[in-house]
């Protein structure tokens, strides 16, 4: 039975909040509207991934060794100032800027929040809950992020502009920065004790004993296949996933829904599938207990997994590439379920045999894994879809991570 109590909210509280990206929903959308190719849209994510992976074992042992908090805090500072130059600053080379203090916020966070969760499920002697916990917490990032959506269609519909969405993500990232200053001190880490004692010396010491106990983890075959498996994933689905938003206005444009607007058809049809979307998503991610019980282990649930989930978005490719829209939209749909229901599976096998010592060092890592995959795909993803189309740029990418799956087959 899952424990609910404050810092569970606090939690959840988190997720909601950072998930009110108001450009999610039309990012794809706002760079076409500026006239970029979809390789130049690739190019820009690229450099964002980049960014994240340059910065992000730094600033996971940084979270380790230097408090969690403090990290969480510089982090939703970038993200802040990022949306600022996405307002202000209408130019690829300054949305590159903007991309690379995106990526350096992500990479201040990624595995970060992940690791004091589990943190303080092990303070509080729950760890056996941790993947209800995860998933819980989680559901309420996808209910954010379905709010978002109706938020971001509402500013767009209004305003006749997409930039207005990035000025309106600066409030809930505030409030966030807020919430982050109120999580409870043991949730830094070990460090708190050098820190109180202002021993530079002895925070100097802990610094490079989390590296090498960093390092020492990494030598496990075990744990470098479930980081490599999840990352691989994952990535398919970070760099496939908006190219729903072309789909959803092509089928807006077309199909005979909401025929009363002449204007802002497809702002409303996006914002409402996005918001019905992440509900399912939600939903899914609290069921992440009872699909890996449908399993033997958690390593066969990740593995089955992972070759479903990418036939099915493959499938979503083919479909698309024939003209059947609407499939191809329900296709995206049940692929963003399924990685929601399969990410805190992943999250709570990779905990299971990592030390606890290094736990957002080694979530960073899997997260840096991650952003390797989607800085190549993204451009490559680009060029495809520029060249052969979207629905046959999803089937390569598809094919590819589907043939790598025996060499990262977790056991």
């Amino acid at each position: 039975m899952l424990k609910k109590n404050l810092q569970l909210y606090k939690f959840s509280a988190y997720g909601f909040l950072k998930n009110l990206r108001f450009f999610d929903a039309f990012l794809f959308l706002f760079f076409r509207g500026q006239g970029f190719s979809f390789l130049e849209i690739g190019t820009l994510i690229s450099i964002r991934e980049v960014s994240i992976m340059i910065m992000e074992i730094p600033t996971g042992i940084v979270a380790d060794s230097y408090g969690r908090r403090r990290s969480m805090i510089f982090s939703f500072l970038s993200y802040i100032a990022s949306f600022i130059i996405f307002f202000f600053f209408p130019k690829f080379s300054f949305y590159a800027i903007a991309m690379i203090l995106f990526g350096l916020g992500e990479a201040f966070r990624s595995g970060t929040h992940k690791a004091m969760i589990l943190a303080y499920l092990e303070l509080n002697k729950i760890t056996d809950q941790k993947v209800e916990y995860y998933g819980f917490t989680r559901s309420w990032s996808q209910i954010g992020s379905a709010v978002a959506a109706l938020i971001a269609g509402a500013i767009v519909f209004f305003s006749g502009n997409y930039k207005y969405i990035f000025l309106g993500s600066v409030i809930p990232y505030f409030i966030a920065l807020i919430l982050m200053i109120s999580y409870p001190k043991n949730l830094d880490g070990e460090l708190k004790k050098a820190d109180a004692a202002n021993c530079f010396g002895k925070s100097v010491h802990f610094f490079l004993d989390t590296i090498k106990d960093f390092y020492k983890e990494m030598k496990k075959p075990i744990l470098r296949k479930a980081i490599i498996n999840s990352a691989i994933f994952d990535g398919l689905f970070k760099t496939a996933k908006d190219y729903i938003q072309p789909v959803l206005q092509a089928f807006a444009l077309s199909a005979p829904v909401i025929l009363f607007l002449k204007n802002g058809r497809d702002t409303v049809i996006i914002s409402l599938v996005y918001f019905f979307l992440f509900l399912l998503t939600s939903f899914s991610s609290r069921k992440s207990k009872q699909f890996g019980n449908l399993f033997k282990s958690s390593a066969e649930a990740i593995n089955s997994s992972y070759i479903s989930g990418i036939m099915l978005i493959l499938i979503t490719g083919v479909l698309y590439h024939f003209g059947i829209k609407s499939l191809a939209i329900l296709g995206f749909i049940i692929f963003y379920m399924f990685q929601n229901t399969r990410r805190p599976i992943n999250v709570g096998y990779i905990s299971e045999i990592i030390s606890s010592r290094v736990m957002a060092s080694g979530l960073s890592l899997e997260s840096q894994l991650k952003t390797v995959f989607i800085a190549i795909f993204s451009p490559l993803m680009g060029y495809l879809a520029d060249t052969l189309g979207i629905g046959l740029a999803i089937v390569v990418l598809s094919s590819l991570t589907l043939l790598v799956f025996p060499l990262i087959k977790v056991r």
